[in-house]
């Protein structure tokens, strides 16, 4: 027999705002510890150097994590010209120099070249797994470390501000697996220069933005309070982008024991639009999200039940 959870049965998510110092997994021990919840995780990790967004799941939400992980981030991205580090960040060792400062002209006509999907090699210190080891670790014994060039997405980077020669601030809206380190360094290097990342703050991170954040400091006086729901947000929240058919509570029954039901009743009581075979669909009832589902074969087929305890 397995052994018991310890921990409160909590179901939601729960957007902190991550300050400059701390990992994304003390952040999650820290919600863990102050809601006393069973089950957390979160939906993305942000480096210590970078301050902002970081969605944390708790109990049935973190079924959802995935989506969370596959939307689109934004960020605001400051580079400091005229030093390469050994991580790509402040807090590397410095490894080149460079007295080249670019002009706002030479930025803004550089970007474009890092717009749409480009391809990508990662920093040496990062979590990808070379041979099933870390990178990060194999960086940290001085290991040589030969990185691939992966495909990612980025949809928006844009000069904001240039405050001194050496600095460059930016906006940028990436898609998944794309390292803020890696865009700063291949850019400065475009640029005839070299430079890394002196400060970054995540504003958005799929439907998580900074508007719905709350600080750990603010959180921790609320502890596994009631006051503390009023920051919970819905499981469903990770899900927007998916859409949604609603169910009857014999459907939602049905669904939630594992059993397909008949896809054409539910389709035409519902207004969404494009639900095809093969794409995958959130099925509700009510404001509670029942399943992660398929359509096949002329039914909907549960593929994750959410056995959510404290849907709002």
């Amino acid at each position: 027999m397995g052994r018991k959870r310890r921990g409160q049965p909590i179901d939601g998510w729960l957007a902190v705002d991550k300050p400059v110092g701390m990992t994304s997994t003390a952040v999650v021990s820290r919600v863990r510890r102050v809601l006393d919840a069973a089950k957390v995780g979160h939906g993305g990790t942000l480096d210590p150097l970078a301050s902002g967004v970081l969605p944390i799941a708790l109990g049935e939400a973190t079924k959802t994590v995935a989506y969370v992980m596959d939307g689109s981030k934004t960020y605001a991205l400051t580079v400091r010209w005229g030093e390469e580090r050994s991580t790509d960040d402040r807090e590397g060792e410095v490894t080149a120099t460079s007295d080249v400062r670019p002009t706002r002209e030479q930025i803004e006509a550089a970007l474009p070249a890092f717009i749409g999907e480009i391809e990508q090699v990662p920093p040496k210190f990062s979590a990808v797994k070379v041979e099933g080891r870390r990178a990060y670790d194999l960086a940290r014994r001085d290991e040589e470390v030969e990185l691939k060039a992966r495909r990612i997405l980025i949809r928006d980077f844009s000069l904001l501000a240039m405050p001194d020669a050496d600095h460059a601030e930016f906006r940028v809206v990436s898609g998944k697996g794309a390292y803020m380190r890696s865009l700063a360094r291949d850019l400065s290097r475009a640029l005839g220069t070299v430079g890394h990342v002196a400060a970054l703050r995540r504003t958005a991170c799929g439907p998580f933005t900074e508007d719905n954040a709350i600080s750990l400091d603010n959180l921790d006086p609320l502890g596994h309070s009631a006051a503390s729901s009023d920051f919970l947000l819905p499981v469903a929240t990770a899900l927007d982008d998916i859409p949604a058919l609603a169910l009857t509570e014999v459907e939602a029954e049905r669904l939630t024991h594992g059993q397909p039901i008949p896809v054409l009743p539910v389709v035409r009581r519902s207004s969404v639009q494009g639900v095809v075979a093969g794409i995958t669909v959130r099925a509700m009832c009510g404001e509670r999200v029942v399943a992660l589902a398929r359509i096949e074969g002329g039914e909907v087929r549960p593929v994750r039940v959410i056995n959510s305890q404290s849907e709002r």
